[in-house]
């Protein structure tokens, strides 16, 4: 019995199964009747037509493979092939017989005779040989090599001034190689031994081993930066007094960066034009000339 609810009312179903003894078939009850024994006798003899049924299939298999790999194989028959040569055939070429030729009998020619005549050797004149002159050779004087040492602490500069930047540091007892001085030798360009590159220092804190005098007089470029620009609208003024004031416009930079402003100027002093770097850390500038 079911029940199923939908749609707002109830189904019932109800399942009749009939319910009598169903008929034992004639078959069934025919063989509870055949005894054990029997059935097993009918089953063996039953096994034995399947194994020998098997048994001639597999003889069977064996005798047509053990035919077929004793076939008789087809031997190649060889086959003649006969190549005409042609020969050659002789041919017959006619020979001309030569004629012979009358030939002349020569006769006997006069022969001329020449009679020597004589002939002039000339003479060599000798050529007078020019004898060089020994010329004076350039004599090359190398140029001294100054050396010196610190003897007191300084800063080793981008220019000869300290109006330039520090480059590096110099100790007592450090060594250097002058390469070159300023205009009034008071600044020399050298080469530290305890640096990889040159540097412009005082002659107040070094002891040389020679004239500085005597090693060249440079000028050497400024290193710079792409960062900042020259000052721009540079403008001066000379002043009653002789002095000279500069103005410029004013360079926008960080305060790390800000280190002033540099003028190397040739100022005039005692009848003589003379390089004087300043530093300055705004406009104006004032510059005695």
């Amino acid at each position: 019995m079911t029940s199923d609810q939908g749609l707002g009312f109830n189904r019932l179903a109800i399942l009749l199964i009939p319910c009598f003894p169903a008929p034992r078939s004639l078959f069934s009850t025919q063989l509870r009747r055949i005894p054990f024994s029997l059935r097993i006798i009918s089953m063996r003899r039953g096994m034995w037509v399947f194994i020998l049924l098997g048994l001639f299939l597999l003889a069977v298999g064996f005798a047509g493979g053990f035919a077929w790999a004793s076939r008789p194989t087809p031997t190649p028959t060889a086959t003649m092939i006969v190549t005409v040569t042609p020969s050659l055939t002789p041919t017959k070429t006619h020979t001309s017989t030569p004629t012979p030729t009358n030939t002349p009998t020569p006769s006997n020619t006069p022969t001329q005779t020449h009679t020597p005549t004589s002939t002039l050797t000339p003479s060599i004149t000798p050529t007078p040989s020019i004898t060089p002159t020994a010329s004076n050779t350039p004599t090359i004087t190398p140029t001294p090599v100054v050396r010196g040492r610190v003897h007191t602490q300084a800063n080793c500069r981008y220019g000869p001034g300290i109006a330039y930047l520090f480059e590096w540091g110099l100790y007592p007892g450090n060594r250097v190689t002058v390469l070159g001085r300023n205009q009034d030798a008071t600044w020399v360009y050298v080469d530290p031994w305890t640096y990889t590159d040159y540097c412009w220092v005082s002659v107040k804190v070094l002891d040389f081993d020679g004239d500085i005098h005597s090693v060249p007089q440079i000028r050497t470029l400024l290193p710079y930066t792409e960062f900042y620009w020259p000052p721009k609208n540079v403008r001066y003024s000379r002043m009653p007094n002789g002095e000279v004031m500069v103005n410029w416009d004013l360079v926008p930079m960080s305060l790390d960066d800000n280190r002033g402003y540099l003028i190397e100027a040739w100022v005039c002093r005692d009848g003589q034009v003379q390089f004087t770097p300043l530093h300055f850390w705004e406009p104006p500038a004032i510059i005695i000339d």
